[in-house]
This record gives structure tokens, C-alpha cells and sequence, in this order.
């Protein structure tokens, strides 16, 4: 098997794990590498929750008896008796910054009293605000390298911290789509505007008529889905994405708005089965910090694969992004349906 080369944040951590000697520890947000992993060498034991699906699918084939890995927004099993305690948690800092406070809570609840709380992130990622966004219940974050691009902050907990209640992160709001008002629920570090999305926007004004199972690829908090079923409410909706929040954020939209759907994460299209009457989506296109057209190009060519006869694909997309070639390359055929300054609507009926 390849050698996986660690990120620059996980570097600095192995630079500085002396301090992890024996140590029981939870690393949160982990990276797509095998830092978990490789602490073994010094740490008694390793959990490892990733908020990134893709992430979790690096780490979990490496899962042993001293190293478990899980995928979510917080650990299996959350009651405040028994909740696993550990004598330090790594957080890598996130590329979305309200989740930061969320990440810190979290660390808290799973420290032992006096634990230590190890902060690493790049430069360019916000880090260096870490100081100011520590909770009182940590001491004061103190700088313990600074390489790689990237900074490594050190604390410990010396207060009690609240208990973590997902309730306490959400900000719920209506919302006015073409297809009626709906309530959308958004957790810290997912994607929201409290208003409709100009490309999302543009998409439900020209919404087709769907029928039977239909795929919202990137789901987010749920906004496509929750108007979809306002407008069509026999439709049975799979609703993906490669996010935590974004998936717990869908959750919590679909039960406020009393619709159900069938909500999971999926790396691309991987942990979808079969084939889709309808898959519509505003996809994702950047991968942390860097844009990246990967994700489109994956998209569509599985897509071209799911797709049922006569079902139907629509998604909207930034019109820099090189959409037009990679779309007439698997289906054959290009429709715009609609376009802006901004976006391009792109449809097709599998014929």
C-alpha cells in the first residue's frame, strides 16, 4: 500500500507529540491522512472522528483495536455519565470558522479536568484568531510552533464546559422559495444565507416535474429538498452529502418542514445504490480552501451512470466552472435551460 503523506497541520502535530506520551486521545476534524494512525507510536489509544465523510473513508480501513474512527457530528454516544474522556484532544482548526466554538465545546465535554486541548491549522485558514475564540473554560491558548504554513496552539481545560446540545448551534429561518415558504434549520459551518442562493434560486424557477426517486446530490441544510416536496410531496427523496453538519442541518429542515427523506452521506455518488428517476443538485466545487472541478466531473459521469431511462438531471453551476465540456462528453447532448450573469442551469432527459 502507498505511503500517505500527512498534511501539513498533521506535520506539526508529529513534530510536537512527545506531549501525547501514553496519552488516551480524540483528534476531531480530522484531515484526509493517517495522523490517527501514526500518534499510535506514542499515545496508549486514538479515536479519531472526521466531520468529512471522505476523510472517514481514509482513516477507517486502518481501525484496530487502540484506534477507532467514526463519522459525525459528535461521538456515538453522547450521555453525560458515560461519555469517553480523554487526556487530550487534537482540533483541527475548520476551514469554515463558526464551527470553531462548536469544535472547542465538543473538545471539553470529552477532556478529562486539566486536559490538554491541542489547536492546528493553517495560516490562511483563521488560526491565528484562535486566542480570541477560546471559550473561558480553556486557559489561554499559547502558541507551540509555528511551521509548515501552519500554527500549533496548546491550552488545557480548567473550568466546566456546557453540555453539548445540538439546539444550541442551529439558527432556523423561513425561507421564500418559488415553491412556497419553507423553514430551514443551519448548523454552524454549513453553507447559509438566510436567503435564497442566486444559483439556487435560479434552479427552483425552473423546476421540472419529477416523479418517483429522485437524488439531491450535496444536499446542505436542505433547502432543494424541502421545496421539492413542498411543490411535489409523493416524491421519495435520497438527499447526500459529504458534510456532518450539512447532514444533521437536512435533518432538522426536513422535521421542521413535517417531510421525511432519506438522508446519508455519500463520497461522490459511492454510497448511493441503483438508479434515480431524478437528480438535481447545486454542487458543491470546493474542497476546503481550493476550488476544485474534480468533484463536478466525478458528479456528472457517475450521474450519467444512475440516471433511469427518461429520468431527469438538472443542476445549476457557477458559469466559470467547465461545466458544458465535461456535461456533452457523458451525456452527448447539452441543454441550458436557463442562465444568468452568474450561473448556467443545465438539464437533461435521458432519452
Amino acid at each position: 500500500m502507498p505511503v500517505t503523506v500527512l498534511t501539513n497541520p498533521s506535520q506539526v502535530i508529529i513534530r510536537n507529540q512527545d506531549s501525547l506520551s501514553q496519552h488516551k486521545v480524540l483528534v476531531l476534524n480530522h484531515e484526509a491522512d493517517l495522523l490517527p494512525k501514526a500518534l499510535l507510536d506514542v499515545a496508549a489509544s486514538v479515536d479519531a472522528l472526521a466531520l468529512d465523510y471522505h476523510h472517514y473513508l481514509h482513516l477507517a480501513p486502518h481501525a484496530n483495536s487502540k484506534m477507532r474512527c467514526y463519522f459525525g457530528h459528535e461521538l456515538p454516544n453522547q450521555d453525560p455519565v458515560e461519555r469517553e474522556k480523554y487526556d487530550t484532544v487534537i482540533v483541527y482548526f475548520p476551514k469554515a470558522k463558526p464551527l470553531a466554538p462548536y469544535l472547542f465545546n465538543l473538545a471539553a465535554n470529552h477532556l478529562v479536568p486539566n486536559g490538554q486541548l491541542l489547536v492546528v491549522g493553517e495560516n490562511k485558514g483563521g488560526i491565528k484568531s484562535l486566542v480570541k475564540l477560546l471559550p473561558e473554560y480553556f486557559a489561554t491558548g499559547m502558541k507551540l510552533d509555528n511551521a509548515r504554513h501552519c500554527l500549533l496552539f496548546g491550552s488545557h481545560l480548567e473550568g466546566s464546559a456546557p453540555a453539548m446540545k445540538l439546539c444550541d448551534w442551529v439558527s432556523q429561518y423561513q425561507l421564500a422559495t418559488p415553491q412556497g415558504e419553507i423553514s430551514i434549520c443551519n448548523l454552524v459551518g454549513v453553507f447559509s444565507e438566510k436567503r435564497l442562493d442566486l444559483g439556487t434560486e435560479l434552479l427552483l424557477s425552473h423546476l421540472p416535474t419529477l416523479s418517483g426517486r429522485v437524488l439531491d446530490f450535496g444536499c446542505g441544510a436542505g433547502v432543494i429538498t424541502a421545496a421539492l416536496l413542498k411543490a411535489q410531496p409523493s416524491l421519495s427523496l435520497e438527499c447526500v452529502d459529504i458534510n456532518a453538519m450539512a447532514l444533521a442541518s437536512c435533518e432538522l429542515t426536513l422535521a421542521a418542514n413535517g417531510m421525511t427523506a432519506k438522508v446519508y452521506p455519500s463520497d461522490g455518488l459511492a454510497q448511493t445504490t441503483g438508479k434515480f428517476n431524478g437528480i438535481i443538485s447545486n454542487p458543491p466545487f470546493h474542497d476546503g480552501l481550493a476550488s476544485t472541478t474534480s468533484i463536478a466531473q466525478n458528479f456528472v459521469t457517475d450521474s450519467a451512470k444512475q440516471l433511469q431511462h427518461n429520468g431527469i438531471w438538472q443542476i445549476v453551476a457557477n458559469r466559470h466552472l467547465p461545466y458544458s465540456d465535461i456535461i456533452a462528453a457523458e451525456f452527448g447532448q447539452l441543454k441550458v435551460v436557463a442562465d444568468n450573469n452568474k450561473y448556467k442551469l443545465y438539464y437533461f432527459q435521458h432519452k
